[in-house]
């Protein structure tokens, strides 16, 4: 079994938007977290405000770590055409405020976006799972919502 662990964050503004990254990779695209995968050896806390600075633009400083979610996904739902067994996916999510920068889209990356959203816009987008468990983790959406993702 392959494992990949990641460093997501939930960032909030004064008016109560969440930030988001558009992930489009292939024929895949939704909007996510902002965060990635650990490079080797990095600590979980540094990817978190590495990834969020890449893919949005902004710096920010971590408040809290919300938790942790895992998810086995089997080898015939990996997107990745040379898996060859199932993967674990580990993602470690915090809650963090913007401190500098400005929004921007990543280029060359695994996502083209980002932007600003309301609980009620969010909604209504096109979004991966872990956007729903990220929230939840934060206390800003109620109710069981997706088990995975």
């Amino acid at each position: 079994m392959d494992m990949r662990v990641a460093a997501y964050a939930i960032v909030t503004d004064a008016d109560d938007r969440v930030l988001l990254a558009h992930w489009n990779e292939g024929r895949h695209a939704a909007w996510t977290l902002p965060g990635g995968g650990l490079e080797p050896g990095e600590d979980p806390e540094h990817a978190a405000r590495r990834e969020v600075l890449e893919e949005t633009g902004f710096r920010v400083v971590l408040d809290e770590l919300l938790g942790i979610h895992s998810r086995v996904i089997p080898a015939g739902d990996r997107l990745s055409s040379d898996a060859t067994g199932p993967l674990q996916a580990l993602r470690i999510v915090y809650r963090a405020h913007v401190t500098g920068g400005r929004l921007q889209d990543e280029v060359g990356g695994s996502t083209d976006q980002a932007d600003w959203f309301t609980l009620e816009q969010i909604e209504a987008l096109p979004r991966v799972k872990l956007v729903d468990i990220g929230l939840r983790m934060a206390g800003l959406r109620d109710g069981p919502g997706p088990r995975d993702g």
